[in-house]
Formats: structure tokens, C-alpha cells, sequence
């Protein structure tokens, strides 16, 4: 039976306490904290998070496809399904798919892959979730609707949860939307939303998937399903279909805030990761529709390997201490331009040529004596990278094969601080870091506090954006402080 083989999540280091963003505002104040994304991330860079995350001890040559699903895009015209493969090291006959346009496109995707798995199209499908939405300044979306991403390895084969059944509605209402061109998100009034959408769809889902599993509110160990920003309509809901609040997983709405398409994942993999083998777990999630599931849980999962998922990425986490911040970060606020001159135009051309040593992180290792390199590219991918024909060691010439640096552990061997460069998060941070295993290079550093960066630091590599360039989004690797301590 086709189910999940393995999941992973990733939760931005950064929160924001609520009392924030009444001080800028007043109004009513909310309780709880929200997950902000860095300047230099987006749905991609945090599904990218997410995916290494569920990864972790895999097989990436035996993944046939990857499927990305997520309302805010950095794109409208270009597969971010795509820039994750090359991201993540995948072989090229990868098939890639975009799913967007609705809350629910994380549910969709897994049901479409799951779909494509019994088609037997292919044996193992990743599908990344990640959502970024923006309410407007001053307003209760603001403050509720936070950022996140989850991944799940979908096969045959080891299989952690099996997906015994499914059920799945449309509807044409939608109380929530973004034109092509709007910014932030859209809403009608709270009352229809939620009792002509979310609770009316949400529970005709479920309903017909237990009458369609023959199964009561009693048989499931663990109820799992999305919440709007009032939380309130959660447990209501839950009432109407008589579930057990106990067996009520946390929405996380007053630790992160609303995730959007990754909620009700990201919900799933907190779940999975307290529960034991045997255990039956009902899975679903709203948007235009909704999807519904019934989940059970086999011996496998207790043999799965750590993953920081959600509870070590909730523990780790930063306060921003201002609202400025966060509108700077967010874009919502114009700011000086540098007084520098303008950066060189993007080559597309070098991007292609040298995308698997920019995005997938390879560096080469000779074949004569071992010694690692990496080269890094031009500060503004004009001119790509230099390729490595000269063995810095031994002096051999074309000895050389491909070694990946983006999974690899480095050491702070010296930095600067710049507080004259333009930077989103000043001051700009540049490391010189030597990698575990062999291999020195140059890269910027995020998730960082200034005060506390050190010769000797230990570090990880992030997939970040570092800027972008006539619609170019220029994605490349930093470091930052581990994150989370490994088990």
C-alpha cells in the first residue's frame, strides 16, 4: 500500500511577539507569537529546508519526482519544483510539478502524487510544501498568518503511514483569495467565511471519508485538519463531527501563526512525530474544497531516523524586537537605495552552465591525491565559476570528481562585519569557513547574532536567496550557527 515513507519540516528562526504589532497599530491584541521569514527567504528556500529535513538518510537517486505546492510562489512563470531538484541534488530525469492557487495544494499534491504512484508513473514522489502569505498592515491577518514548510516521502516501499483511504470535495466558494496582482491577502466577512466555507466543506469531507472508511469519531488516535485564523472554528468543528478534543492536534496558530498550504502538514508531522506504531490518524485540509484522508501509522516509523521537524524547530528560535524590522524584511516599506554603483546584469547563460556548483553546492575532489576544492562564483553571477583544472596540492591536471559541500558541517576560520555594505540585516556578515572533511570557501551569513559570531564557530549551509535581478531570483548557499543540535 502506498503511503508516507518519510516527512520533515522547517519553522523560520525568527518570531515576532503579537504585543509588536499592536504597539505599531492598537487595535485588538492577540495573544501567541508569529513565525517570520528572513529577508532572504521565501516558499522555495523554506521547502528546501524542509525536504533536507525529510531527506535525511535517503536514497536521492531512487526519487522519480518532486511536487512543490504553495500560494505564494516567487514565481508566476517558472517551476519552483524544478530549482528545488537542482537544489537538492536530484537526478535529471526528476519529473517536476507546481501546485497552486489554493489553501489546500499541499493535500492535493499529496493526493495527486499518491495517484501517481498506484498509475505506477513513478516509485517515490517528494512533495514540499511552503506558504508566505502577507496580511495588511494593521490589520488581524497581519498578525495570525505566519510562514513555514513540510515535506513527505511518498512510496511503496518502508512505508511509516499507510494512506488507507481518501475523500475529496470542490466547491467554488472561496472566502479567501489574491488577485494576480495584489499583495496582500483578501477576505470577506468572518461569518460566511467560515460557516458557508471552512466549517460546512471541512466537515462534509470528513463526513463522507468515515462514512466511505466506515469508521466512527472513536477510531481515530489522532485527528489532524487545518485551522482558519480563528481558532475558535477548529474546535467547533471538531464538536459538529464529535471527536474527542484530547485527540485534537495543536494548530500551532498562537506559536507560528496560520501557515497556510504547509499547516495542515506541518500539523501531520507534528503529530507523527509522538506517535506509535498501530495508530490510526485522520488527515485533512480546506481550501475551494477540501481533502480528507485516514492514516495508519506501522512499525516503521519508530525506526525512522531523527529529523528536526517541528518540535526542534519550534524550541530554536530568535525574537524580532521591532515591527521596522519585520517591514523591511517583508518589502512593505521602500528604503534608500546603496550608494554604490549598480550591481552587473545576472548572466542566465553562467547560471545554467555552472547550476549544479551554485545550487546544489559542488565543489571536486582530486583523483590523485584527495584533496578537496571549492571555487566560489562571481558575487553577482556574471561570469559563473572558474572551473578547477589544477590540483592546488599536487599540481594534477583534470583529476578531478564532483563532491557536494551542502550537506557538509564547517568551521568559522575568520569573518568581517560590514556596516558601511547594503544589507537587509546589518551588518553584512562574510565567513571564510573550512568544511568538515576538507575545503575552504567564502559565503555570507545569516540567522546569526553579531554580537555572538566567533573564530571556531561551528556552522551549517542554508539555501538562501541573495538577491534578485530583472525578475531573477539568484538562490545560492550561506551559513548560519546550527540550528539544532544533532541527536
Amino acid at each position: 500500500m502506498a503511503g508516507i515513507i518519510s516527512y520533515g519540516a522547517y519553522i523560520p528562526l525568527h518570531r515576532m511577539d503579537r504585543a509588536e504589532f499592536y504597539r505599531a497599530w492598537g487595535g485588538f491584541a492577540i495573544p501567541g507569537e508569529t513565525a517570520v521569514a528572513s529577508y532572504d527567504e521565501d516558499t522555495i528556500t523554506m521547502a528546501m529546508e524542509a525536504s533536507s529535513d525529510c531527506l535525511k538518510g535517503m536514497d536521492r537517486e531512487s526519487i522519480d519526482a518532486v511536487f512543490f505546492a504553495t500560494t505564494t510562489s516567487p514565481y508566476k512563470e517558472r517551476l519552483g519544483a524544478s530549482i528545488l531538484a537542482a537544489a537538492l541534488d536530484l537526478p535529471p530525469a526528476t519529473r517536476t510539478m507546481d501546485v497552486t492557487g489554493t489553501l489546500r495544494a499541499g493535500t492535493t499534491a499529496i493526493a495527486a502524487a499518491l495517484d501517481t504512484i498506484n498509475a505506477g508513473s513513478a516509485k517515490r514522489v517528494l512533495v514540499a510544501i511552503a506558504d508566505c502569505r502577507l496580511g495588511a498592515p494593521s490589520g488581524d491577518a497581519e498578525q495570525l498568518l505566519g510562514s513555514g514548510a513540510a515535506a513527505v516521502l511518498l512510496g511503496k516501499d518502508n512505508v511509516i503511514v499507510e494512506i488507507e483511504e481518501s475523500s475529496h470535495i470542490t466547491d467554488e466558494f472561496s472566502g479567501v483569495w489574491r488577485t494576480d496582482s495584489d499583495v496582500f491577502v483578501r477576505s470577506w466577512e468572518d461569518r460566511m467565511v467560515s460557516d458557508k466555507g471552512y466549517s460546512a466543506l471541512l466537515s462534509e469531507a470528513i463526513s463522507a471519508l468515515m462514512q466511505k472508511s466506515r469508521l466512527g469519531p472513536d477510531a481515530f488516535d489522532r485527528v489532524v485538519f487545518d485551522a482558519p485564523t480563528n481558532v475558535m472554528r477548529h474546535a467547533a468543528v471538531a464538536r459538529k463531527l464529535k471527536f474527542d478534543a484530547a485527540k485534537l492536534q495543536d494548530p500551532m496558530v498562537l506559536s507560528l501563526g496560520n501557515t497556510g498550504a504547509a499547516l495542515a502538514t506541518m500539523m501531520l508531522v507534528a503529530a507523527l512525530e509522538e506517535a506509535k506504531a498501530g495508530q490510526r490518524l485522520l488527515f485533512a485540509s480546506y481550501g475551494n474544497g477540501a481533502d480528507a484522508f485516514v492514516l495508519r501509522t506501522t512499525p516503521a516509523l519508530e525506526k525512522l531516523g531523527a529529523r528536526r521537524g517541528i518540535k526542534k524547530h519550534l524550541e530554536s528560535k530568535r525574537m524580532l524586537t521591532n515591527y521596522e524590522t519585520y517591514l523591511r524584511w517583508r518589502g512593505i516599506i521602500p528604503l534608500e537605495a546603496a550608494r554604490r554603483p549598480e550591481q552587473s546584469p545576472t548572466s542566465l547563460s553562467s547560471l545554467w552552465r555552472n547550476r549544479r556548483e551554485i545550487l546544489a553546492l559542488y565543489g571536486a575532489r582530486c583523483l590523485n591525491c584527495g584533496t578537496i576544492q571549492y571555487v566560489n562564483p562571481s558575487a553577482n553571477f556574471t561570469t559563473g565559476v572558474t572551473p578547477i583544472r589544477i590540483c592546488a596540492a599536487c599540481q594534477s591536471k583534470d583529476r578531478f570528481e564532483p563532491y557536494r559541500f551542502a550537506d557538509k558541517k564547517a568551521t568559522v576560520f575568520t569573518f568581517t562585519q560590514d556596516n558601511l555594505a547594503a544589507s537587509m540585516d546589518p551588518p553584512a556578515t562574510v565567513t571564510v569557513v573550512d568544511f568538515d572533511g576538507g575545503g575552504r570557501g567564502v559565503f555570507d551569513m545569516t540567522d546569526r547574532d553579531p554580537a555572538k559570531l566567533e573564530v571556531g564557530m561551528r556552522v551549517e549551509m542554508t539555501f538562501r536567496r541573495l538577491y534578485s535581478d530583472r525578475g531573477i531570483h539568484n538562490y545560492y548557499w550561506k551559513t548560519r550557527p546550527i540550528r539544532c543540535e544533532e541527536n
